[in-house]
């Protein structure tokens, strides 16, 4: 059985200071705010690259999404084929699975997520998918649905494959942010350990930020000689969460500065600000052949937005989506967006949904909208 050891306080260690990373240390550098949508900072974001060790959370996710479906459970119980241990056994980082093991779900998904077990992403693909190759079709085929628009994965684990694996830091903020959107108590559970004791060996955590910056919870480091040294990293406070990519440092104690650094300078550098509460009815928008000529938009949380320290930009709303939009209009449909445009930074699109359902119109409600449309 594993044991997560849990992330300590902060305790006596020093902040770290505070400021983008310079490129010779962080050549790619993204900082999102996850509760918000906005892009505090971007460097290279598009540049693709091979991510090693932090495709991972993509196993990781792929395993949340397959037990919020009911077709995984963590207390499933796989073995460790005889070919797999002969390929993995030691091999690069690893939590020690023994050729003869016994092993739940909950344990191959502590060994990823904490000591970025190879052996352990490669048993859990086999074992819920019945093989590699099928986890890694389920892996691209999830990648493709929450928009990592220019990633593709080969293996599960991030181990060298001549390039099949590669991501973009926004790709990368897209997955973090639907995983800890999608499944927050998933990701308390399993990410942001400092270590992990399993088959009577004791690994630590090498994330760069737990126990370094307040708040910090994860997530995932990465290295191989062809990929060099990356992070994608979280840290929440006071209900806001920021993600951060670091990728193509030089060495780890660059990534590892360069990453402390620059999520405490996008806490220390912006204020978050609630534009509309929870549920708050933030729009309408036109409905054709509806029981209702129109119908309420809200987001899926609070709105909120991010903006410079000190400062009091001007902010503007627009409103977009086709429309009218044709009824049948499911309660909670995604049918808008909203488009919030803050002076001096990019703009950031808010998925509206419909806040109530509205039905096809009855031949008696269709004649009335008709006559209403001629008087107007």
């Amino acid at each position: 059985m594993a044991t997560a050891l849990v992330a300590s306080p902060l305790g006596a260690q020093s902040a770290p200071s505070a400021r983008i990373p310079p490129a010779e240390n962080a050549p790619i550098a993204y900082l999102l705010d996850a509760s918000s949508g906005q892009i505090l900072y971007a460097r290279d974001i598009d540049r693709r690259f091979m991510p090693a060790s932090i495709t991972k959370v993509m196993t990781t996710f792929l395993a949340f999404e397959w037990m919020e479906e009911g077709r995984l459970f963590p207390q499933q119980v796989y073995g460790v084929r005889p070919d797999t241990f002969r390929k993995w056994h030691r091999k690069g980082s690893t939590m020690f699975l023994p050729a003869d093991a016994r092993v739940t779900v909950d344990d191959l998904l502590h060994g990823v997520t904490t000591v970025s077990a190879n052996d352990g992403a490669v048993v859990l693909a086999e074992g819920a998918a019945g093989s590699v190759e099928d986890w890694v079709a389920a892996m691209n085929a999830k990648a493709r649905d929450i928009g990592m628009a220019d990633s593709h994965f080969g293996n599960p684990n991030g181990w060298m494959d001549d390039g099949k694996t590669f991501v973009t830091a926004r790709d990368l903020g897209t997955l973090a942010q639907t995983m800890v959107t999608r499944h927050p108590t998933k990701y308390r559970h399993f990410v942001g350990a400092k270590g992990l004791k399993y088959n009577g060996i004791e690994q630590r955590n090498h994330d760069p930020i737990i126990g370094v910056v307040p708040g910090a919870d994860g997530i995932k480091t990465g290295y191989t000689n062809q990929a060099g040294f990356g992070f994608l990293g979280s840290a929440q406070r006071d209900g806001r969460r920021l993600v951060m990519v670091v990728a193509g440092s030089p060495g780890g104690r660059e990534r590892n500065a360069a990453s402390r650094q620059f999520i405490e300078w996008g806490f220390q550098h912006f204020d978050s600000r609630v534009l509309f509460t929870n549920g708050a009815r933030i729009a309408s928008a036109r409905v054709q052949q509806g029981g209702a000529g129109e119908v309420g938009l809200t987001a899926a949380g609070p709105v909120r937005i991010s903006v410079p320290k000190g400062t009091d930009p001007e902010v503007s709303l627009a409103l977009r989506y086709e429309g009218p939009l044709q009824a049948p209009i499911a309660k909670g449909e995604e049918v808008a967006e909203l488009i919030v445009s803050i002076e001096g930074m990019p703009d950031h699109r808010v998925p509206l949904v419909a806040s109530e359902e509205v039905l096809e119109a009855t031949l008696l409600q269709r004649v009335f909208n008709a006559m209403r449309s001629w008087v107007a």
